[in-house]
This record gives structure tokens, C-alpha cells and sequence, in this order.
């Protein structure tokens, strides 16, 4: 079959069984019975589950599950599942985090769980009345929210505040209107997204207008966790303490090196968040709102030296939760967090931001130092050796000679692998 003759309009094609729509996506890319094979394999979840969790789905795809070992948190040894692709991310977190188990190791303070629920109006005919109107009538929409979802309520979340604005749009006045909701352990998006459609028949009626947004905000702004540690200078060498806080102040300065230092905040953070199956897309968008909140985009990290100390600081708003969602429905999500021992989104939160700030000390150390590339190409090597074809004691001579002659290359590689071999074989 051409190109030409083929469609991706398939009607009905989300009703079809796994094994039927497998069928269809393998005559589509002429898929071999060995890699068909591959994509039924889900191991560690259960079929019935991923087709709960998604829709369309043909397959299963894994990331390793590694461990990041020697975290100390508010005064609490933790080992952190990690899910990453990227070779040096475990190997620097676990590293960094030497350097920081004194005294109570890395300090983290999660913010209440509070999200927001935005309802926004157009068509209003008094937008600025509107908005007074609102306010005046403020418990009314909290007690509508919260009806929505007793259990939250009693348990001492719910909806909380309410807050209005009025957007100066190019289509013209946008009244916005925010409920403040705690969600306790939950992420909280579908709980905020309930409310959000419940008060807009009301909020309607008092403004006169059309609601035509309604729905989370991923700019979790008031569920801040902020962490922060301090490294005795001589742990770290006073030159190298001295560039850490130069690499800072040139992010700070410098948005091009800005996006990348929080890129190097949020592979640890994203880790843990695949590892727990977090929303990780809501936490990137959020994050980095959060970084460009002054107009510019800034690191969400700062590194300084006060009194014989290398102090790192990181504020970042974490919208995550344990409870709901595939935290719950992923049977190794639900491992992971059994691993971590966290009790509440909050602690999950914490532990996330000092991991996150951990990963940030480790990419400046190696910057100012060796360079990034020198853990990394290294695991790289090992992971090309591999791909190669190399097994046992191979993977090593093959790696290391990779690194020694600095020709690191799948090509290399399986030129090494047969010279050895012939060698051997003599």
C-alpha cells in the first residue's frame, strides 16, 4: 500500500479492541511480529489499566526506575525513585546530596495546597460594577463551590476565597474571576474544574455577561514550596563555591543561560514526578511562569556565600498530589510513593523542591569544574557500548576506550566490539 492511498481518519477507531487497533497501526507502518511483540508487552501495568488511563492505546512504553540515594530532608533520610532517560541525572542528584546531609540536610516548607479556579467573562455590560457585585456576594459563590464536593469540605479544604480582575483584552473587557479552593493531597485540577462550571450559572446572572472559560489554572502561585540549604565552603573548595555563585549571577542576568539552569532544576523534580505520576506537563508550565513573573524570565534558583557557607535557595509553586488520579491508578506510582514514605502532598512537594535544588548544585558543581560533559558522556559511552551489542566485561573495555580516545560513537563502538571479539577468539 503507498503512502498516497493511506488515512489517518479512522472512524470509530477509539471503540476497536487493543489487539484491532494494533492491527491497524501495523499495517499502517509494515510493524514486524517482533515489534508488535514489544508494544503488547506492558510488564508492570495491567492492559484494562492503560486503556482506563488513556485513550487509542496500542502499547506500553517503560523508562528506567532508578533511585537516588543519599537525601537528607527536614532532618529525614529518603531514597527518591527517579523515571529518567537522561544517563547523569541520578548519578549527580545522588551526589550532590552528599554534600548536603548535615545538620538537617536540605530544608524544603511546602505553602497550603491552594489552586485556582478561573471563571471568565465576556459580554458584560458594567464590567467594573460587575466585579463589586461579585464581591458583595462572595460566601454565596464559596458555599455553590463547595457544594460541589462535601468530602473536601469536611475534611477542611474547599473553596476559600474568591478574587476579581477585570483583563483588558484585543476582543475587549474580560471580568476574571478566581476561586481559591484548598485541595488538600489531591493535584485538584477535575475538583477546581467541577466548581469552576457549577458557580458560572451564578456568576452569569450577577455580571450579566457569558462565561466563557471555565477552568484550573496551571499558575499555581499560591502553592509555593520554597527550599534552601547551606554547604560549609570547605566541603566544596572556596574557587569552586566562588564560580557556583558566578554561574548564579549569570543566569540571573542572562535568559538564554536562565531557561537552561531551570532546565537542569526540573530534571530532578520531573523525575520524581513521572516516578509518582504527576501531572509533570501542569509543573513545567507552571514553573516557569513562575520564573518570568517579574517580566523576565529568571532562574528560580539563587547560589550566594554568606558567613563561610555556599547558601542555595529555590521557590517554585509544585501542584501535585497523592491522591486521585494515576497516582493512584499506576501500580508503581503507588510503589514509589510507598518508597518515599511521604504522608501528604505537602511533604511530596518538599521532597520534590530539595531534590530539584540538589540536581541545580550538582550541573553548577560540574559546569564550573570537569564540565557537564564528563559524568555524561561517560554514562553516554556505556549506554552506546550497549546498543551496540556489547555484554559483560565488554561493556567496560569498550566504554573506556571510547572515553580515552574520545571517539564516542555507535559506528566506534561496534568496531571495537568486533576487533575485540577477533582478539579474544585467537
Amino acid at each position: 500500500m503507498g503512502q498516497e492511498t493511506k488515512s489517518s481518519r479512522i472512524p470509530g477507531f477509539y471503540n476497536l479492541s487493543l489487539d484491532d487497533r494494533l492491527k491497524i497501526v501495523r499495517d499502517w507502518a509494515a510493524l514486524t511480529d517482533k515489534e508488535i511483540s514489544m508494544l503488547k508487552c506492558f510488564d508492570n501495568l495491567d492492559p484494562k489499566i492503560a486503556v482506563s488511563m488513556s485513550e487509542n492505546v496500542i502499547g506500553s512504553i517503560c523508562y528506567p526506575l532508578s533511585i537516588a540515594t543519599n537525601f537528607r530532608i527536614n532532618g529525614k533520610d529518603y531514597l527518591i525513585p527517579m523515571v529518567t532517560e537522561e544517563p547523569s541525572v541520578v548519578a549527580a542528584a545522588s551526589n550532590a546530596a552528599r554534600f548536603m546531609r548535615r545538620e538537617e540536610g536540605i530544608k524544603s516548607k511546602s505553602d497550603k495546597q491552594y489552586m485556582i479556579a478561573q471563571i471568565h467573562v465576556i459580554k458584560s455590560p458594567m464590567p467594573k460594577y460587575s466585579t463589586l457585585e461579585l464581591l458583595l456576594r462572595k460566601d454565596e459563590i464559596l458555599d455553590l463551590a463547595n457544594s460541589t464536593n462535601k468530602t473536601l469540605v469536611n475534611l477542611g479544604g474547599g473553596a476559600k476565597d474568591l478574587e476579581v480582575r477585570i483583563l483588558e483584552t484585543r476582543r475587549g473587557p474580560v471580568i476574571s474571576v478566581h476561586l481559591v479552593v484548598d485541595v488538600l493531597d489531591a493535584m485538584g485540577a477535575n475538583t477546581v474544574n467541577t466548581m469552576a462550571e457549577a458557580v458560572a450559572p451564578l456568576i452569569e446572572k450577577i455580571t450579566g455577561g457569558e462565561a466563557r472559560l471555565k477552568i484550573v489554572s496551571n499558575y499555581a502561585v499560591y502553592r509555593l514550596t520554597r527550599s534552601w540549604v547551606r554547604i560549609p565552603i570547605e566541603d566544596v573548595g572556596q574557587d569552586v563555591a566562588e564560580k557556583i555563585v558566578d554561574a548564579s549571577a549569570i543566569a540571573e542576568a542572562d535568559v538564554y543561560r536562565a531557561v537552561t539552569h531551570n532546565k537542569g532544576i526540573m530534571n530532578g523534580i520531573i523525575a520524581v514526578a513521572l516516578a509518582t505520576a504527576q501531572d509533570h506537563r501542569a509543573i513545567e508550565a507552571g514553573a516557569h511562569a513562575y520564573a518570568a513573573r517579574s517580566g523576565a524570565y529568571k532562574p528560580l534558583s539563587t547560589w550566594d556565600i554568606e558567613n563561610g557557607y555556599l547558601i542555595g535557595v529555590l521557590e517554585i509553586p509544585l501542584q501535585i498530589g497523592i491522591v486521585g488520579g494515576a497516582t493512584k491508578t499506576h501500580p508503581i506510582a503507588r510503589i514509589a510513593l510507598k518508597i518515599l514514605g511521604v504522608n501528604s502532598a505537602r511533604e511530596l512537594a518538599e521532597v520534590m523542591a530539595a531534590v530539584g535544588l540538589a540536581q541545580n548544585f550538582a550541573a553548577l558543581r560540574a559546569l564550573v569544574t570537569s564540565g557537564i560533559q564528563a559524568g555524561h558522556m561517560k554514562l553516554h559511552a556505556r549506554n552506546i557500548a550497549i546498543m551496540a551489542g556489547a555484554t559483560g566485561e565488554l561493556i567496560d573495555i569498550v566504554t573506556e576506550t571510547m572515553i580515552r580516545e574520545g571517539k564516542i560513537s555507535y559506528d566506534y563502538a561496534k568496531e571495537l566490539i568486533e576487533k575485540i571479539t577477533q582478539s579474544q577468539s585467537k
